[in-house]
């Protein structure tokens, strides 16, 4: 799998048929639900602020159909380049995916030594082993500093930023993953690269 972290210019599909996908027609387009949360200095995203289009994901690092939409979002990155900003939030489902919300603890206590694309890709490689050892193994591999990646995970910091995340889906009726925004807008339907690309750019 080429990595979302390759594709990153600076450091900074479901079918309609198949499970997590709301079902809407042309003329339920007024009435989609829109990003609560905006895009900001917090997000990880891949591309600037200000970008012409923005494409946010609410995903979940056990999720198959997440680990399915990665290369969509990676044709998007190489098609619009510069034009597009992707952002990607969390938004683990324990209840179904119980090594969900742990796998992005450690991708965001990553993130405090600048390593959360990299961690982000070895996950969704991973996604069949997901355990507090994995997360070990593919942190030295990185590489990145252990006794401050433990200290982070253990300062619970990387949990309050996934509940953060988490909530702002939730509020912005996030019910399943991958669930996507373009320009702000609910994405339903398909969430191939057509489609998609659709979505942002008309």
């Amino acid at each position: 799998m080429v990595p979302l972290a390759g594709t990153e210019p600076t450091p900074a599909k479901v079918s309609a048929g198949r499970r997590g996908v709301r079902r809407a027609d042309a003329s339920d387009s007024a009435r989609l639900p829109e990003l609560v949360l905006p895009v900001g200095d917090r997000d990880h995203r891949i591309g600037e602020l200000g970008a012409k289009y923005t494409l946010v994901e609410y995903g979940d690092y056990e999720c198959p159909n997440c680990l399915d939409g990665i290369e969509a979002v990676r044709e998007l990155v190489r098609d619009l380049g510069d034009d597009l900003c992707y952002v990607f939030r969390n938004f683990p489902q324990p209840t179904i995916h119980p090594n969900s919300f742990p796998a992005a603890e450690a991708a965001e206590a990553a993130d405090h030594q600048g390593k959360f694309w990299l961690m982000h890709d070895r996950l969704f490689e991973h996604q069949t082993e997901l355990s507090p050892a994995l997360y070990d193994r593919l942190a030295r591999a990185l590489p990145i500093d252990m006794a401050v990646f433990r200290r982070d995970l253990d300062s619970g910091a990387p949990r309050r930023r996934v509940t953060e995340d988490l909530e702002s889906g939730q509020e912005a009726g996030v019910e399943a993953t991958p669930t996507f925004f373009a320009n702000g807008r609910l994405v339903v339907g398909r969430y191939d690269f057509d489609a998609l690309r659709a979505a942002l750019v008309g």
